[in-house]
């Protein structure tokens, strides 16, 4: 396993710890996502150059327009629960009151 690999390993674990253990507000679990994707795509990247399936290239750029919707959608879902919440705190979302 070379150093890149091991280093977007790392990225991936390092989010995916965010994700499971501060999930106190919708901002830093959305962020935890982004890392995660941006950790998938730079993984996509590198297999992709090493590989040569003129199929693979087109991989890590369908993962990133994935990727740039999820983050418009979860920014649209902030601006919503903000303003009718008042907070963005996790505890104070509940999806069964709307």
């Amino acid at each position: 396993m070379t150093m890149m690999y091991f280093t977007v390993a790392t990225a991936y674990a390092v989010a995916l710890t965010g994700l499971t253990l501060h999930r106190k507000h919708l901002v830093s679990a959305l962020l935890c996502l982004e890392g995660l994707l941006l950790a998938m795509f730079t993984m996509l990247a590198l297999t992709s150059e090493t590989t040569t399936n003129s199929n693979s290239m087109m991989q890590p750029l369908v993962l990133l327009t994935m990727a740039a919707c999820e983050a418009g959608t979860g920014l649209g879902l902030l601006v919503a629960t903000t303003r009718t919440h008042a907070s963005d705190n996790m505890k104070t979302l509940n999806l069964l009151t709307c």
